[in-house]
């Protein structure tokens, strides 16, 4: 028979309690594991800014061309003999830089150039093998949170295309007549280096809130502003393709005065190649015009965004927007002093850096947009 109850007893009192429910899928993303890997994408993204001078510098020292093949494995041993360095000089005498620009090079002379490349390639590698030890580890040990899984693999895609793409800009300067690589070879080819630090950084901007904190934040955003950063964004990857095709040429060191280019507002010969679209590959006047009129561009939609900024009602947001507009001014101040001194390596390499920090800072500022940080209503 039952035992009544009595009225003062409470409620519950003597059954088994039942257990809280379980979080969803956004509340199982463990902090440590957001946290190991947002450190580990803080190391690709350092090893891909480092990537990316190297780059630079490579291509400033005319060492880009210093190796002729492409051995993925076997090339991560340097010639380690007299005989293997006179084989690599030998490749090397063989292709038309050498030929119809360093015929007077002596086999000491290459060593540094080979250096260079070989760096370069041998950086490449260690990326690769940071990237599979944490994707495989992350993956294999399920740390990974619901959904990133794919976002990480997608990172090392990109990087072996990115490894092809390398191989194929060099292959356009083996043959032919060219002393240098094809210009819009070395756009994609920086490009997709662009792209890469893109996403790790919007990676590591993501995982540095809480899941629930991003959700809340969403739903503050800012729609217009964000749009107006991602427009930003565009336009600044836009200008760093367009230099690439000035560095591609060297159109830098041709015209060296400023405002004007030869004395003249639009320069004589823009259009003398043919057919005429090469001329927006390989005409020095034509490359270097659109890089300075898109860059005046540039500065002119930075400063619309930036006004658009100041109407945002989160003071983080507002600063995160005038830092990476600030940073876009100041390399355009780069840009012309890089210009006017012929383009000497430790400018051309600043300017390059500069294009590196605006892009990951406006970055930056796009996800200030789509994701305000919390800030008290009396601030």
């Amino acid at each position: 028979m039952t035992r009544g109850r009595n009225i003062f007893e409470e409620v519950g009192a003597g059954q088994t309690p039942v257990p809280d429910p379980a979080g969803g899928l956004i509340d199982s993303d463990a902090p440590g594991a957001r946290r190991a890997i947002r450190l580990w994408l803080a190391a690709l993204f350092a090893l891909v800014v480092l990537m990316i001078v190297v780059g630079g510098l490579t291509r400033l020292t005319d060492s880009g061309l210093s190796i002729t093949e492409w051995r993925p494995v076997t090339g991560a041993l340097p010639p380690l003999s007299d005989a293997d360095w006179q084989a690599e000089f030998e490749k090397y005498q063989a292709i038309p830089e050498f030929q119809l620009q360093n015929t007077r090079m002596t086999l000491e002379e290459f060593r540094p150039i080979f250096w260079w490349e070989w760096g370069h390639r041998q950086l490449g590698r260690f990326i690769g093998l940071v990237w599979a030890a944490g994707f495989l580890f992350f993956w294999l040990s399920g740390k990974a949170p619901a959904g990133w899984t794919r976002r990480l693999l997608v990172l090392g895609v990109l990087g072996g295309l990115q490894g092809v793409a390398g191989w194929w800009m060099v292959r356009s300067g083996l043959s032919g007549r060219a002393v240098d690589v094809a210009s819009y070879r070395l756009a994609i080819h920086l490009g997709l280096a662009f792209v890469i630090l893109g996403l790790i950084t919007w990676y590591m901007l993501l995982l540095s809130r809480s899941g629930p904190d991003l959700l809340r934040a969403r739903r503050a955003r800012e729609a217009r502003l964000f749009s107006a950063a991602t427009g930003l964004m565009h336009f600044a990857f836009l200008q760093i393709l367009l230099g690439a095709l000035v560095a591609g040429i060297d159109a830098g060191r041709g015209y060296i005065d400023w405002p004007l280019m030869a004395g003249q507002v639009i320069p004589d010969g823009m259009l003398s190649l043919t057919p005429i679209w090469s001329n927006l590959f390989e005409n020095p006047a034509t490359v270097q015009f659109l890089h300075r009129v898109a860059g005046y561009l540039l500065i002119l939609f930075a400063f619309i965004v930036w006004r658009k900024s100041r109407t945002s009602a989160n003071r983080t947001t507002r600063a995160a927007f005038a830092v990476a507009v600030a940073m876009l001014f100041l390399q355009a101040l780069l840009g012309i002093v890089t210009v006017v001194h012929a383009a000497p390596l430790s400018l051309a390499i600043l300017h390059q850096g500069g294009a590196i920090a605006a892009f990951v800072l406006i970055i930056r500022a796009r996800f200030a947009a789509q994701y305000p940080a919390p800030q008290h209503i009396r601030g």
